[in-house]
């Protein structure tokens, strides 16, 4: 049977529905109360980071530098090897000031150089911008100026954040060695201590960082019209800012490396593996150089990288999200929406901070894991329905057009919740992150153990397991990755990506807290190493050292995730850019052009981590050179508890000459390479060394810092005495008369010291020196 013919529309309703939908201007989005009052959240919330940290730090500073200040005496707290509480707390007070001084020193220096880069780079990269943004022959002088202006803001706020954070270790690493002097609340008092720290970088850093960048999008909006190609406008040369902050984080993260790395191997190498003295023995010159290394490194460097990540992140996703007419037509607020994010997760830290100090504080060593554990999972908790209330609060939702119920954004569909899914794919997988990386660093769990296992057959075997683990252990953090990616782009665009990094970065104090607590425990070791205070003590700041160390990677694996999702924003931001110029819409991987591309960017980590590692080996070698130097002259200084002391200075000299000078390169390599390409090849071979970089950067970046993490636990593993029994088994003469194992004297320890001298330019200077590669070369 025939269908019977459609009956024709009504002329009334078709020009009704025409009308509608010329009526219906961005989905009749418009800006609301709520939407408005982030402008005060943001604000409120950083100033609230500001003022918690100031608390921590007066928290910190109530404990008096004195040993035999708790109030019940130390047992065993007589005189050890001749020294009497008189002398351990001269000592104490001498290290104390010996570490301010030699971190001072560096960062004075490095912050000298970088002043001189951020003069010469201020006037060059104003004058490429005027010109590349120039229309109809005339240079664009006001974008050249004012995105040179957000430049210096965010590479001054960068280094602002990493000397707060330095001069806090410093401040604290010896007053958590008294707080490790306390009898019965030793484990608490330390722990706090260091994670109060912590916190105290973590909370002025994300404050300041609020702060600085809403400020400046403040004052650089005047200079700007309220309208879509305004405020596009404003972001690009906002965009700066993440520049600057991520070209400090550079030579922060390189140059403390190499200092760091050069002093602990060569003190290792010099000190334990020839001469059999114990880590962080005062006979040992290299031992100040290696203390002051893990806070101008491991802390200050940590602290810009963190912030580049933050400010790269930030100005990505609000530079696609004032592409989206109807993002800007819900007000600013909406526009603001990653800052008041990232403002939210200051107040979700600062509640998780409470759990592990006060509602359930670290009583022995098997807490201070499942402590710090605690803080990811719980800030993670809490976190989620923060964002879900901030997304539906703030970003659009039309009433009419082809996207009701959402907004569209960079040519997709998206919403409230899927902005929402975004955020929490980055969130979640931020910490899924995080405990694969305490599962193949921490020798709580069998990868370390293998390991460790492994140094019963050499050195060898150690290295070949723990190259093994390394590379195993980027399989999951990479699907990880992969599934954010391809999840928050189906939902948002790269909107989504952006907001993928900024949920990763959302706990960000409280993934700087538990990072700093890691160098602070290590220098409170060292402390107490010199001082020569009771065994008790540096029983405790080990058990806190070795699960910094896991704390660390954990860091790391953080930093170097939410660089990948940066670096793959700031690259789509770029693509979408020419998009809308004339120029190319997708990266063809067929264009010889792009491929060849592709192949130099993959290639470029390699170099970049040849380049470094290279460097932390010449600089250890001269370290070595320098403390034989002193043995012969002085031989005393092998001679157990000797009065003699070396001469600390020239060893950190060696440490921070060697750095400033080896720093420049590696940056200069990360920096130009972009330019080069685009000028000599051209836009493609530009967007193909991006994905090369990426692609590479993660992979070698997770193996390298994991590797390094692995043997170091590894070789805390054998040092507290888990592999005893068979070490007396197998070396009998390591058995003193008493029956107790000498294990520090043991073949099988001193292969775990070779291992972990190995790894230590891995875990500490390329590894985490290559999340910035990748964001630094996408932003460029």
């Amino acid at each position: 049977q025939a269908k019977s013919p459609a009956r024709p529309r009504h002329p009334e309703v078709l020009l009704r529905r025409l009308m509608d939908d010329f009526a219906c201007v961005n989905g009749n989005i418009t800006a609301s109360d709520a939407s408005e009052a982030a402008p005060a959240l943001i604000i409120v919330t950083g100033l609230i980071g500001i003022a918690f940290s100031v608390f921590l730090l007066k928290l910190v500073s109530s404990i008096a530098l004195d040993v035999a200040s708790n109030n019940e005496p130390l047992v065993g707290s007589e005189p050890i090897n001749g020294a009497d509480v008189a002398e351990q707390n001269a000592r104490l007070l001498e290290l104390y000031a010996a570490i301010t001084t030699g971190a001072n020193a560096f960062l004075r220096s490095e912050y000298k150089l970088c002043g001189i880069f951020i003069v010469l780079a201020f006037p060059a990269m104003s004058v490429l911008i005027a010109w590349g943004d120039k229309e109809d022959g005339k240079w664009e002088w006001k974008n050249g100026w004012l995105s040179g202006v957000s430049f210096v803001v965010g590479a001054i706020t960068s280094i602002v954040c990493g000397y707060i954070g330095m001069r806090v270790a410093v401040f604290s690493n010896a007053r958590c060695t008294v707080g490790a002097c306390d009898p019965s609340k030793g484990w608490t008092r330390s722990f706090n201590t260091a994670f109060r720290a912590g916190g105290v970088m973590g909370f002025s850093l994300t404050g300041i960082a609020i702060l600085a960048l809403y400020i400046l999008l403040a004052i650089l909006r005047t200079a700007f019209p309220d309208s879509d190609e305004g405020y596009k406008q404003l972001m690009d040369v906002v965009a700066g800012f993440g520049l600057g902050g991520s070209s400090i984080a550079m030579f922060g993260r390189v140059g403390g490396g190499i200092y760091t790395k050069a002093a602990d191997v060569g003190a290792d190498l010099a000190g334990k593996v020839v001469q059999d003295l114990p880590e962080d023995d005062p006979h040992n010159p290299g031992t100040i150089a290696d203390n002051v290394g893990d806070n101008v490194g491991d802390v200050a460097g940590m602290g810009s990288d963190l912030f580049g990540s933050f400010g790269e992140a930030s100005c990505a996703a609000l530079l696609v999200g004032a592409s989206s007419p109807m993002i800007v037509a819900a007000g600013w607020g909406a526009l603001m929406f990653p800052l008041a994010l990232s403002g939210v997760g200051i107040l979700v830290c600062m509640a998780t901070s409470f759990v592990a100090t006060d509602l359930m504080p670290v009583r022995d060593e098997k807490g201070i894991e499942s402590a710090l554990k605690m803080q990811l999972l719980v800030s993670t908790l809490l976190m989620t329905p923060c964002v879900y209330a901030l997304a539906v609060t703030l970003l659009p939702a039309a009433t009419c057009g082809m996207c009701v119920g959402g907004f569209v954004v960079g040519g997709v569909c998206s919403s409230p919740l899927k902005a929402f899914f975004c955020v929490g794919f980055g969130l979640w997988g931020g910490c899924v992150i995080g405990f694969v990386t305490e599962y193949y660093t921490s020798f709580s769990y069998t990868p370390v153990q293998e390991v460790a296992n492994a140094c019963r057959t050499g050195a060898a075997t150690n290295i070949i397991y723990g190259l093994a683990l390394g590379y195993k252990s980027a399989i999951v953090p990479v699907f990880v990755v992969a599934f954010i990616v391809f999840g928050a782009h189906s939902l948002a665009g790269f909107y989504g990506i952006s907001l993928a990094a900024l949920g990763m970065l959302a706990t960000l104090a409280t993934c700087l807290s538990i990072d700093v607590y890691g160098p602070v425990c290590d220098n409170a070791g060292g402390i107490a190493e010199m001082c020569e205070l009771h065994p008790s003590v540096r029983e405790k700041t080990d058990a806190l050292d070795a699960a910094g160390n896991t704390t660390a990677a954990i860091g790391k694996g953080f930093a170097i995730g939410s660089a990948c999702l940066v670096g793959l924003a700031l690259f789509g931001a770029f693509v979408t850019r020419l998009s809308a110029e004339g120029g190319i819409t997708t990266v063809d991987l067929l264009d010889p052009i792009t491929f060849a591309g592709l192949l130099v960017g993959a290639m470029l980590p390699y170099w970049f981590s040849a380049m470094t590692m290279k460097s932390v080996g010449m600089a250890a070698n001269a370290m070595v050179i320098e403390i034989k130097r002193q043995f012969d002259a002085n031989p005393n200084l092998l001679i157990p508890n000797h009065p003699d002391r070396p001469d600390y200075d020239t060893c950190i000299k060696i440490s921070t000459d060697a750095s400033l000078q080896e720093m420049i390169a590696p940056g200069a390599l990360v920096m130009l390479s972009p330019v080069l390409c685009g000028v000599c090849f051209g836009t493609r071979c530009v967007t193909g060394l991006l994905a090369g970089g990426i692609a590479s950067g993660i992979q070698m970046a997770i193996s390298s810092s994991n590797t390094g993490g692995a043997w170091d636990n590894a070789k805390k593993y054998i040092s507290k005495g888990a592999m005893d029994e068979l070490i007396g088994q197998l070396e009998p003469e390591t058995v003193d008369g008493t029956g107790k194992v000498q294990t520090k004297k043991s073949q099988i320890f001193k292969a775990a010291v070779t291992g972990d001298t190995v790894g230590d330019p891995l875990k500490d200077t390329s590894g985490p020196a290559l999340n910035i590669l990748m964001k630094l070369m996408a932003i460029i």
